[in-house]
């Protein structure tokens, strides 16, 4: 027997919520199928709340926004398990709250397996072996990513972890081994580092999170040092073996490094594994993306992806957006019908770090003559009331006319503040509208104002073109 739907999910995590509820929003029958005993995905049981909470946690209890690096003496002895237990009730809190808004939007939840048919079919095996088949008019596919594992590296042993399960270690070691300077790679070595880890990041990279504006990375990996972090750039790991009871990470320039627990962030992998791509017709590229057109639909009619499936940036954010966009195409609902194209590019390490638009050296390389400006929270009178003025706020801008093409923060409250320089450049804005913009004092925002004001001084500072 089959069961017809308007829309059937694979996946309730951030794209499958948002998918399922912009369709049943404009009165669709959705189903959506989930493997997993609550619903929301990594984002609300081991990636993006957990983390961000233990985040929070850590600079409280070390006081890190107070610069003062101990961490309070009644808890000082296990500070893991009092964020550990934070974690859950916001873990908690928030799946409660995505179940709240299937059921708010009356979308059915089906718990089991599934396995795409070909004619928009999905075959669900329930926990107890039982097997159902949906029909659909249209299939979202969104069933998120998983860590990935490299060659060389003991995932069996007790003390190598992945972004997951470093979650359920009873305690903090004494020392850390981070592998791969990604965004989770960037967030844990900065929260256990201010939990008084020993914490050692290497990547094969020339800078941590390879994304970020170069010089800003740079700005990033000196925070990082200054609490303790050791970053080992352009190195890469060829062996993780266990020796004298710890474990010894080889290096192929020949050095070794020791710790006692390696943390693997070296990116994560489309979770398709028993979805039946192939069989259903969908494409998958090199490294395994499920392959989608501008409107995110796949090689297989009626079928839709979104969220990590279908490859980086791997955020929540931009994974929410994406299944909206493909809802609306799949059944002509002129709602939303493309993503935001400055969309923020976010990193909750300790401090964050946040950029929308290009990088200085993007937009160089493309031939634009481009200036810059900068303003350091050190000399922002919020940031040093907090206590925590490490970073600062950079501007890319076109010399020609001011346009404002791209902003770039390191700093406590980046994820926040980046919204505003995202905001001048979705209306062609120029830094004139910092300059002219009254900003509250003091807040971290005015770092804006200084930052046009500091891109200005540099124009006027520029030789005129030799006439020719």
């Amino acid at each position: 027997m089959s069961t017809r739907y308007d829309l059937v999910v694979i996946g309730a995590g951030p794209a499958g919520e948002k998918g399922a509820a912009q369709a049943a929003y404009f009165a669709k029958r959705v189903a959506i199928i989930e493997a997993s005993a609550r619903p929301g995905g990594i984002a609300v049981s081991t990636g993006g709340i957990p983390t961000k909470t233990l985040r929070e946690g850590a600079v409280y209890l070390s006081g890190l926004d107070q610069h003062v690096n101990q961490l309070p003496a009644p808890d000082a002895e296990d500070p893991w398990r009092l964020l550990m237990a934070r974690k859950l009730d916001v873990s908690e809190a928030m799946t409660k709250a995505v179940e709240r808004n299937l059921l708010r939007h009356g979308i059915e939840l089906i718990r089991g397996r599934a396995r795409l048919l070909p004619e928009r079919r999905v075959e669900v095996e329930r926990p107890g072996g039982e097997r159902t088949t949906l029909e659909a008019e249209v299939v979202l596919l969104a069933p998120g990513s998983r860590p990935h594992h490299p060659t060389g590296v003991p995932m069996d042993d007790p003390d190598v972890h992945d972004s997951e399960s470093i979650l359920g270690i009873e305690r903090a070691p004494q020392s850390l081994l981070v592998l791969g300077g990604s965004a989770l790679g960037c967030e844990y070595s900065s929260i256990f580092a201010a939990l008084g880890v020993r914490v050692t990041v290497v990547d094969a990279r020339s800078h941590l999170l390879p994304a970020l504006d170069a010089e800003m990375s740079q700005v990033l990996a000196e925070s990082f040092n200054g609490m303790g972090i050791r970053v080992v750039t352009q190195a890469s790991v060829s062996a993780v073996a266990r020796v004298d009871g710890g474990l010894e990470a080889q290096l192929e320039d020949g050095r070794s490094l020791v710790a006692q627990k390696v943390l693997v962030a070296s990116g994560r992998r489309a979770r398709t594994e028993g979805l039946g791509l192939e069989e259903a017709g969908i494409e998958t590229d090199a490294s395994g993306w499920v392959r989608v057109d501008e409107r995110y639909a796949t090689a297989a009619p009626g079928v839709f992806a979104a969220g990590d499936v279908i490859g980086p940036p791997g955020l929540a954010s931009v994974a929410m957006e994406q299944a909206r966009v493909a809802v609306c195409h799949a059944f002509g609902i002129e709602f939303k019908m493309m993503t935001d194209r400055f969309r923020p590019m976010y990193v909750f390490s300790i401090p964050e770090a946040a950029w929308a638009g290009l990088t200085e050296e993007e937009a160089r390389t493309g031939g634009l003559d481009c200036e810059t400006g900068r303003s350091s929270f050190a000399t922002n009178a919020k940031a040093r009331i907090s206590g925590f003025p490490d970073g600062l706020v950079k501007l890319v801008f076109r010399v020609s006319d001011k346009t404002l093409v791209g902003v770039h923060i390191v700093g406590e409250l980046a994820s926040e503040l980046i919204h505003i320089g995202q905001f001048v450049m979705h209306e062609g804005g120029t830094i004139d509208h910092f300059i002219d913009a009254t900003f509250a004092v003091p807040t971290r925002s005015e770092a804006y104002k200084y930052a046009a004001y500091d891109g200005l001084m540099r124009l006027s500072r520029r030789k005129p073109a030799a006439p020719r």
